[in-house]
């Protein structure tokens, strides 16, 4: 038998990356279409545990107060510098935030508003949790030893601790923006009671302020009366020393100095003028006499000579002249040469010139030498005079340095004397004025309405975050759907032909998921009445024409026809590569095609295991596809007939004895035979085979067979799956017609197209079929009820 092969192309293509890689947003959109369920549920879930922890939750009312931290309110009594850095401001600020905030001021506020006295406040209303912490806390303690009572003293104080711990937690301390405003909030159950604890804090807050200043004021007058008794005792005692120093050692002088300290301080103040002057003409001297030691030649770049110094107009001329002619005499050479006559007579007076200057400055030089000389000599004059007149006050010296340090420390002991003096007053005019540092702008209110929880922000907070889950869950569900959606799913990751799509059967025929009842079927579906009845499951193509599902048949047939042109007889294999994928409703009504378009067609049930095909006769066939390989029966006895479609049928009757020997069936010389028969009396032959994962039947039955039809179910079938089959049958895959999605839920497919694909225009091709099948997944089972029944195997095919 000639086996042809359609494919020439790979079995499976890789998987090729767009050229774009910015995000598709129609994708996107796409996607969060078929997954709005899934995010709408979540926002429900999310909208109602809201509700649930709304209608739960304890009312909490917050007031608030606002503090002014102004230093100019005591600027009438505070001499201070009002100006002060950024930094400074902000560290004044923060503390004042961190003293709000101390335990220490609490406790002042719990004393003062009386606190530890309120239940409402020490014991608030306790939520279902805080109740279900205590009730274990009490089990515990029933536990538990009991320890000693304590006494009535601790218990006061560890209700001021609990009061003020209560506070704490319930205080907010903020700074408003960059300002130096201080927003206090106190939230609590009760409203009154929120808006006395606030008004209470920011009172509380200035009296402490002016309390310790107070206090700071008192602390440090106390201790700058005591500073300034002990240096007031200690400054006369300086001073007095002082004077009786002077009156031993003789030392009294008209400005309060000896006479010889005097002349000494003059002849050194002498000294220091002559030897700035000895120093200025020694360098004025070394400058020149370097210039006269470096030649005549270098006298004239060299004769530039301050007007400090001396008048150096002659020499100023000089260079003036000694400039133009050098400048006449390389003009003369550029035009005429260095051997004219006159570039060498400017040549000579160039010399004659620089021997003058070199002449001046060797006058200039003697001068500057002469006083240089006198300088120094005036110098050493005087370092002798002062030399004699300290060798006579050495011993007046040394008594005027113990004077002196007396004089310090009695100044020192004065001036720090009256600086204690003025601030012992200062502090005693503040402590006598205390003013605080700060004012309240805002008094807190009773509030109106409960600041937690918003209801708002909860609820818009909740839809977010449902929103956000519920995204993330559909982004999940997208990730994980691998399988079959569109035609190009099955083109891209195949490689196959797509035949079409199948809608999703609803009718009473087909259970509500679409799973074909053939697949399905039971023993039961025998009766005549049954609606899974098989000249209903069959003539679903034959009795609706205009239908989609009719028509993806009719593409399918078509396929095959071109695939397989000039065979006489076409072998046509209907798989899939899971159970359950509808093949054989596929298979009859494929058939029933065939066969109505006026080609002598059998359909052969092929799975020995799971008879389907033969389940839905109306009757239980008594031999079938086993009998006739087995017994030699003829099979001719065992093919059942349809009248109106005149399409052949032959069964399996003992699926159970074979289902251990069904491959070996298959691959049998008999069966070979029996194709070779069954050819030379059809022109196609349409065989329902079973699933390529679990058995390897259709893999036995391969050389018999011209080609194969996919049918997998659209959204259930794994992709992984048909693409592991086929790389591992390529015997199979190079007979492939091409690939059917079964089972499609036509209402959702535009969800999952790419844009501009054909299924987003189900819509303007609609009129093209039957009104009563284009509108909605299934099809109208009742319409056209099929009058003809089966015949027994009696009746010639």
């Amino acid at each position: 038998m000639d086996q042809v092969t359609f494919r020439s192309r790979p079995i499976l293509r890789m998987d090729r990356q767009d050229n774009d890689s910015f995000i598709d947003l129609d994708k996107l959109w796409s996607a969060f279409i078929r997954r709005i369920s899934v995010i709408v549920s979540f926002v429900i879930v999310a909208i109602v545990l809201a509700g649930l922890y709304l209608f739960t939750a304890q009312p909490v009312y917050t007031a608030m107060t606002q503090l002014l931290l102004d230093e100019n309110v005591s600027r009438f009594v505070d001499d201070k510098n009002s100006s002060e850095s950024a930094q400074q401001t902000d560290n004044r600020i923060s503390s004042a935030v961190e003293i709000l905030k101390s335990k220490s001021l609490a406790l002042r506020v719990v004393e003062d508003a009386k606190l530890d006295q309120n239940e409402m406040f020490v014991n608030p209303p306790k939520s279902t949790t805080g109740l279900i912490k205590d009730g274990i806390k009490s089990l515990i303690a029933v536990l538990t030893p009991a320890p000693e009572p304590p006494s009535e003293s601790a218990i006061k104080a560890g209700r001021r601790e609990k009061a003020a711990a209560i506070l704490q937690q319930s205080l907010s301390v903020d700074r408003v923006g960059r300002s130096s405003v201080i927003a206090v909030s106190i939230r609590s159950p009760d409203r009154q009671l929120a808006a006395t604890i606030a008004r209470t804090y920011a009172n509380s807050y200035l009296d402490e302020q002016v309390s310790a200043d107070f206090k700071a004021t008192e602390r440090a007058s106390d201790w700058l009366q005591g500073r300034l008794t002990d240096l007031n005792t200690r400054s006369q005692k300086a001073a007095l020393a002082v004077e009786e120093y002077k009156k031993s050692h003789g030392l009294v002088s008209s400005r309060g100095e000896l006479l010889s300290s005097q002349q000494l301080a003059d002849l050194n103040s002498q000294l220091i003028v002559a030897q700035a002057d000895t120093a200025q003409a020694a360098a004025r001297y070394q400058q020149y006499k370097a210039i006269i030691d470096k030649g005549a030649d270098a006298a004239v770049n060299n004769a530039v000579v301050s007007s400090r110094d001396t008048d150096n107009s002659i020499l100023q001329d000089l260079r003036k002249r000694y400039i133009g002619i050098h400048d006449r005499e390389q003009g003369i050479i550029e035009q005429f040469g260095a051997d004219h006559p006159q570039a060498v007579a400017l040549k000579a007076q160039k010399h004659d010139i620089a021997r003058q200057i070199y002449n001046e400055l060797q006058q200039l030089t003697e001068s500057f030498r002469n006083d240089y000389e006198v300088a120094t000599s005036r110098e050493t004059s005087l370092k002798k005079s002062i030399d004699q007149v300290a060798g006579r006050n050495s011993d007046a010296n040394v008594s005027m340095v113990e004077l002196s340090e007396l004089e310090q420390k009695a100044d020192a002991l004065k001036t720090l004397y009256q600086s204690f003096l003025s601030r012992f007053e200062q502090s005693a005019q503040q402590e006598s004025f205390a003013i605080p540092k700060a004012r309240i702008i805002s008094e807190a209110g009773t509030p109106s309405s409960p600041s937690s929880p918003r209801k708002t922000l909860t609820l818009a907070l909740s839809i977010i975050l449902g929103g956000i889950v519920g995204c993330g869950a559909a982004a999940f569900l997208e990730f994980n759907d691998r399988s079959f959606r569109t035609g190009h799913d099955v083109r891209n990751k195949l490689g196959l032909r797509f035949l079409g799509y199948l809608p999703l059967i609803g009718k009473g025929s087909l259970s509500p998921k679409g799973e074909a009842a053939g697949d399905k079927a039971t023993e039961g579906a025998s009766d005549e009445k049954d609606p899974m009845f098989f000249r209903q499951l069959m003539r679903l193509a034959i009795d609706a024409p205009r239908s989609p599902y009719t028509e993806v048949l009719r593409n399918a047939r078509i396929a095959s026809d071109i695939a397989l042109k000039g065979r006489k007889c076409r072998v046509i294999g209907v798989v899939s590569c899971l159970p359950g994928e509808g093949s054989t409703m596929v298979a009859a009504n494929l058939a029933g095609q065939f066969a109505m378009s006026g080609q002598r067609t059998l359909v052969l049930d092929g799975n020995l295991h799971e008879p389907s095909l033969s389940k839905l006769l109306a009757r239980k066939p008594q031999a079938g596809l086993v009998e006739v390989l087995r017994e030699g029966i003829d099979w001719t006895k065992v093919v059942w007939a349809d009248r109106r479609s005149k399409l052949a049928i032959m069964p399996i009757a003992s699926a159970d004895s074979s289902l251990m020997q069904a491959s070996d069936i298959f691959s049998s010389p008999a069966m070979a035979q029996l194709v070779e028969k069954l050819r030379d009396m059809f022109e196609v032959i349409v065989i329902d085979l079973p699933p390529l994962v679990p058995v390897s039947d259709a893999k036995a039955l391969e050389p018999q067979i011209d080609g194969f039809v996919f049918v997998t179910e659209w959204g259930v079938t794994p992709i992984k799956v048909v693409e592991n089959v086929l790389t591992g049958e390529p015997q199979i895959a190079d007979k492939a017609i091409g690939a059917i999605l079964n089972k499609t839920d036509m209402d959702q497919l535009n969800r999952y197209s790419d844009p501009d694909a054909p299924e987003r225009f189900r819509e303007k091709y609609k009129a093209y079929y039957d009104p009563a099948y284009a509108h909605g997944p299934g099809l109208l089972l009742e319409k056209h009820e099929a009058a003809a029944d089966e015949t027994p195997p009696s009746a010639k095919a």
